[in-house]
């Protein structure tokens, strides 16, 4: 089986096909052509003023609001570390992405998962949490299309969410790199234009314009804004400015949206034809077709061990992330599909390799 070609639904990143390869030339040579100056020095860590101005005027926030970063995991690595200190409780979404869990247990905090429902986070079992008298820092959230499951937070979840943050006086870190990658159903609005005093904002120019772009930003209050600016300073002088600057004539050419819309056509038939091949070869499987981004969490029946599965579709040449890599313990039955970076013609394949190994994993376990 060796000799079959890889498929991959590891990686959250688009495939080559759906980037526009030749507006970022565009975008990178005007940028040059109209603030050499700009591009070319160190700047301060604010990141690039014009795309500092651009993400403002998009969230509806002063610029002092805003500050654009390496990444958006460099994003959240600076307000952890504003924010968090060792012995802290954050909460966070079971499950959750798999490096922001590594990066708050780096940092000694009292990691608290609460369960994650079609619909976002179980507000209610966190309620019945802050009742009994955990008092979170912190509570970290991906609203659209979260990482791994591909759910999205419903408005009263949102509202209520925020309702226990005023109410118990910790911090909602929305972590939204996913949010213009909607694809069917109905935009909500962000926590953070709902109550800007109690939200920090995270998002990313990587799912929208190229993961290599290396492109993200934070929008709050002053103050944490303030705090991280100087911990950036004292970090790298500045970001880069020539990524930055490629992404703000990206986005002020109106590439941005041609570009984004290109993504979620090519999403929304990825998700369809992954769906379909699961219900066609592994009817086993239990999932929630997302609405957006780039991923689907699989339940297989109880007791399916993945590992053996994620080992014996290896061999196959099939790659996904196994379930528990994203929580603190159990899971042991599920796991999570990229969509965005295979083909509708891979997908059906590497679903059919996957379905293959399962039959080979039950078998045996049988």
């Amino acid at each position: 089986m060796s000799d079959l070609r890889p498929i991959s639904f590891a990686r959250g990143a688009p495939s080559l096909d759906i980037v526009d390869v030749e507006g970022l030339k565009e975008a990178a040579h005007a940028a040059f052509t109209n603030d050499p100056a700009g591009l070319t020095g160190y700047g301060t860590a604010i990141g690039y003023p014009p795309l500092r101005a651009w993400i403002a005027e998009r969230h509806g926030v002063a610029p002092e609001n805003v500050i654009v970063t390496n990444g958006s995991m460099q994003a959240d690595a600076f307000l952890f570390d504003v924010l968090v200190s060792e012995g802290d409780t954050v909460i966070v979404e079971l499950p959750t992405y798999d490096r922001t869990l590594l990066s708050l247990r780096g940092r000694g905090a009292q990691v608290r998962m609460v369960e994650l429902e079609p619909d976002g986070i179980d507000v209610e079992a966190l309620a019945r949490l802050l009742d009994a008298g955990v008092r979170p820092t912190l509570a970290h959230i991906i609203p659209n299309f979260q990482n791994p499951a591909g759910y999205t937070l419903s408005q009263p979840k949102r509202e209520r969410l925020l309702e226990l943050a005023r109410s118990h006086g910790f911090v909602v870190f929305e972590d939204d790199p996913y949010v213009e990658l909607r694809f069917s159903g109905e935009r909500l609005p962000t926590m953070l234009s709902l109550d800007p005093e109690n939200v920090v904002y995270a998002s990313s120019f990587s799912k929208t314009v190229a993961p290599g772009i290396r492109v993200g930003y934070l929008v709050g209050p002053r103050p944490i804004i303030a705090q991280i600016e100087k911990l950036a300073t004292g970090t790298y002088i500045s970001p880069n400015m020539v990524a930055q600057g490629i992404v703000n004539q990206f986005a002020r050419s109106g590439a941005i949206e041609r570009s984004v819309q290109t993504v979620k056509t090519a999403l929304a038939q990825r998700a369809t034809a992954l769906a379909a091949a699961l219900e066609r070869e592994l009817p086993d499987a239990r999932f929630v077709k997302p609405q957006g981004g780039y991923f689907m969490w699989v339940k297989l029946p109880e007791g399916t061990d993945v590992a053996a599965l994620f080992t014996a579709a290896a061999a196959r040449n099939v790659q996904f992330v196994k379930g528990t890599d994203f929580v603190l313990e159990g899971h042991e039955s599920t796991l999570r599909l990229a969509y965005a970076g295979v083909t509708v013609a891979e997908i059906e394949e590497g679903i059919a390799r996957l379905a293959d190994a399962y039959r080979e994993v039950t078998a045996s376990r049988g």
